[in-house]
């Protein structure tokens, strides 16, 4: 069954109508009918508004594509909804109406949100994928907005630990942007959640975007940003992040990069909290990190050696094999085992670093 606000709103959403003109005829039109709202809305739509939602409506069809979307396992949470996030219900700007696809269950989970550059340096990426992979090994939902760089990597190495993620994106499910992301996007699906404030068949435009990062922000205990630009859409998460009272982390980075001026300028003007390894963030919130326990407990004395070696920074096969005393045969064999238990990761020039 459809109900009156579900109906409302997903007509709303279709039609691009703003969240403040929505909140203002729920408060002038009780109980909410689209019949209502259709007859005279000239005081809080615009003419063209007005006109816009009236062409061509058709309540059958309306009910009939609602009702296709919950058969293809889109369900319609609205503020009313049990299922509806309670992180956002008392946020200034909340969504009225969210499309979900997946597990629900998460959002009642503890969830941080990891955000950056689309465009990220190598560094930027190991960073990346070891805060992702290790938050999400130690009991956090991670979540982020499905577009390239930052967003990417942080939901593949999130789902590679076997963790869940949350992607939030600025379109509807059916035009995934970008495109290259909608085989993520499924996955997710399957072994997390999708959420989104436009219906399927809505084209992400420039204004969809920072709408989505208040949501991403919203959601969150707490926003780490690994590696942003001044002028990357990032700024408008930590924007929100600060308006709603959530943490802020930020992963220092080289002071000639431009991917990481945002980052430098958080941990500067003191907006956020510094972090050097994910252990800072478990440790913030009092937790353990589970990362590794059982994999480290089953290394070999010298595989260990080895682990303990690389902390802090990569490390080249000739600092390992003066420093570690394992003969260089043995250590091609362990730093193999290593690299395929996913420890470690081999980079250019005969470098390691843990993952």
């Amino acid at each position: 069954m459809v109900s009156e606000l579900e109906k409302f709103l997903v007509y709303m959403s279709m039609h691009e109508i703003s969240n403040k003109k929505q909140e203002e005829i729920l408060e002038t039109v009780k109980p909410i009918s689209l019949d209502k709202v259709l007859e005279n809305m000239d005081g809080i739509l615009s003419t063209e508004e007005v006109v816009k939602l009236a062409e061509g409506f058709d309540e059958k069809e309306l009910v009939s594509s609602i009702e296709n979307m919950k058969n293809n396992g889109i369900q319609i949470l609205t503020y009313e909804s049990e299922d509806y996030p309670e992180n956002l219900i008392d946020l200034p700007d909340r969504p009225l109406l969210l499309y979900a696809k997946g597990d629900l269950s998460l959002l009642k989970e503890e969830c941080f949100s990891i955000v950056g550059t689309r465009m990220p340096s190598s560094y930027g990426k190991i960073v990346t994928e070891r805060f992702a992979k290790e938050l999400a090994e130690s009991g956090f939902v991670i979540v982020s907005g499905l577009c390239y760089g930052v967003d990417q990597i942080s939901h593949r190495a999130t789902l590679d630990a076997g963790g869940k993620t949350i992607a939030v994106v600025a379109s509807g499910f059916g035009k995934v942007y970008p495109q290259a992301n909608f085989a993520l996007s499924q996955e997710i699906a399957e072994k997390g959640l999708l959420l989104s404030e436009y219906p399927p068949s809505f084209s992400a435009k420039k204004y969809t975007f920072p709408r989505r990062n208040r949501i991403i922000a919203g959601l969150s205990k707490g926003v780490l940003i690994t590696e942003a630009a001044f002028k990357s859409g990032t700024t408008h998460t930590k924007e929100f992040a600060l308006e709603y009272g959530r943490d802020v982390f930020a992963v220092p980075g080289n002071i000639t990069s431009e991917k990481s001026q945002l980052t430098n300028h958080i941990i500067k003007t003191a907006q956020g909290e510094c972090v050097l390894e994910p252990k800072d963030i478990l440790e913030f919130y009092g937790m353990q990190s589970k990362a590794k326990e059982k994999k480290v407990e089953t290394l070999s004395f010298d595989e260990k050696t080895i682990v303990d070696l690389l902390e802090g920074e990569p490390r080249d096969f000739d600092f390992l094999a003066k420093k570690s005393n394992i003969p260089v045969n043995i250590l091609n064999s362990c730093l193999t085992t290593l690299e395929i238990r996913g420890l470690i990761r081999k980079l250019p020039a005969q470098m390691y670093s843990l993952v």
